[in-house]
């Protein structure tokens, strides 16, 4: 599975959207981004083009998308794709939410990390919760991934589900 995205303006995305009917349209403080998974090719002109290498859950249903960055070395790939592999899933039991999917960059894009929610305070309560702090317990330390992984910082945008 392949998971594709663009980003431009909402009206502009929502022109597209019509043609891929599972497309999932976010608008953000910033941008706005079309997000299309699918088996078969890239439809859009862009080159954001991912593997999806771990999903649970649904793209629709979703009201609220937060989207992790993570810039990660040639080298630190392996480490940190099996990393997310042996998750322990916490989150999937969280109240509100939709899905996951870690995204493995075809290009020189970061990895995304994308959570999918019914809305966002939902995440915020996820953000709150000890399910959140027992998932994050080894960041920063002897047992998280080493710093050396990283190429550069990670960032994180938020969309809401344009319906």
């Amino acid at each position: 599975m392949k998971t594709y995205i663009t980003y431009g303006t909402t009206d502009y995305l929502s022109s597209h959207q019509e043609k891929y009917n599972q497309a999932l349209l976010l608008e953000g403080d910033s941008n706005s981004a079309l997000v299309y998974e699918t088996d078969g090719e890239n439809p859009f002109t862009e080159k954001h083009e991912y593997d999806v290498i771990n999903q649970r859950g649904s793209l629709s249903g979703a009201g609220f998308v937060v989207m992790n960055h993570v810039p990660v070395t040639e080298d630190g790939r392996s480490l940190f794709e099996e990393r997310f592999q042996n998750r322990a899933g916490l989150v999937e039991s969280e109240p509100g939410f939709i899905g996951i999917r870690v995204l493995r960059p075809l290009h020189q894009d970061p990895y995304i990390i994308m959570t999918l929610w019914n809305s966002h305070a939902d995440f915020i309560n996820w953000q709150q919760s000890k399910a959140y702090e027992e998932a994050h317990k080894d960041r920063g330390t002897s047992k998280g991934l080493p710093e050396t992984l990283f190429s550069g910082k990670s960032f994180v945008k938020e969309y809401m589900v344009v319906q």
